[in-house]
């Protein structure tokens, strides 16, 4: 192979290099920083794209995606002087490629760092309890901090979660028995509720018990009181018909006669029982009285009695 030959494969090799850098395609959701003789001249974005050899070139390739970003494990202070180690992870995006390729050397690191001396200093000014109750303004204040450096670097930090809270282990094993005793307690306090709100249930349950007694009761000796009324209503009714029905009886033709007779046979009922009971008689002193109320008797005896001469005699 003589010179002529291996210039012109030189030229060939070289043509083609140049023909390949010539011409770039950039992907989607990506921005090529383009430089001539060492100088900023354009940005790519995503398509085809016809550079000149060897005066241009591609010096810096920057992802538009959303990147997460590991911040590694450190050791933050509390404001209690515990220890406590903290880890998390931050999202980012380049929102101006150019200041992310000239702003900073290596942004990733740069808001790694900020994100890191953040959480330190904002742990710093909180207890340990409250590094477990308050991560979202934890996140939030590492949020704000980090976007607001990075911001002349074309950098937008969109979140960042805090991962991992590790206390000591003994720090650990005091909380674990904080925890324990404070189970205990709401489970006594549970308990004694639960105990309280039988009791009153029971109290409530006897209590209408007594009032449904009661009223029971009442009701009884009001159906008692009603019946007893309604009978001696129903007992003056009958008695003072009977008395209206004899007080008509006596008006009417003979009804005089008829009281006489029955007061007659009465009286001489009792007194023929007294006769018989006791040896010693006693005598109203007006005997006239007594021989005419006897004369009628007997008249009126011997009128519906004519075989009763011997009552006469004892008489």
């Amino acid at each position: 192979m003589n010179a002529t030959s291996i210039i012109l494969i030189i030229l060939i090799v070289f043509v083609f290099i140049a023909f390949l850098s010539t011409f770039k395609v950039v992907p989607q959701r990506s921005e090529f920083i383009v430089e001539r003789l060492g100088k900023y001249s354009r940005t790519l974005d995503a398509g085809f794209h016809i550079l000149i050899p060897f005066i241009d070139k591609i010096a810096y390739k920057q992802n538009l995606k959303e990147q997460a970003l590991d911040v590694a494990p450190q050791i933050c202070i509390t404001r209690d002087n515990i220890a406590v180690e903290v880890d998390g992870v931050l999202y980012l995006q380049v929102i101006d490629p150019q200041k992310a390729s000239y702003g900073i050397d290596n942004y990733k690191f740069a808001v790694v760092q900020i994100a890191q001396t953040t959480m330190r200093s904002i742990i710093g000014k909180m207890e340990l309890d409250k590094t477990f109750e308050e991560r979202d303004t934890v996140n939030a204040s590492i949020v704000e901090a980090v976007d607001k450096a990075s911001e002349p670097w074309g950098i937008k930090v969109s979140r960042y979660e805090v991962r991992n809270i590790s206390p000591p282990q003994s720090i650990r094993d005091a909380m674990e028995k904080q925890m324990r005793a404070e189970r205990e307690k709401r489970a006594l306090i549970a308990e004694s509720e639960g105990d309280k709100q039988a009791k009153i249930n029971r109290a409530e349950g006897d209590k209408q018990e007594a009032i449904a007694r009661s009223e029971g009761e009442k009701m009884r000796m009001i159906n008692e009181a009603s019946g007893t009324a309604s009978e001696i209503e129903m007992v003056a009714i009958a008695t003072a018909k009977g008395i209206m029905a004899i007080a008509k009886a006596i008006n009417e033709e003979g009804g005089m006669n008829a009281v006489n007779l029955r007061i007659a046979e009465q009286y001489l009922g009792e007194f023929g029982k007294l006769a018989k009971t006791n040896n010693t008689m006693i005598v109203p002193a007006d005997l006239s009285d007594i021989a005419g109320v006897i004369a009628s008797i007997t008249s009126v005896l011997n009128k519906t009695q004519p075989n009763s001469p011997s009552f006469l005699a004892k008489t």
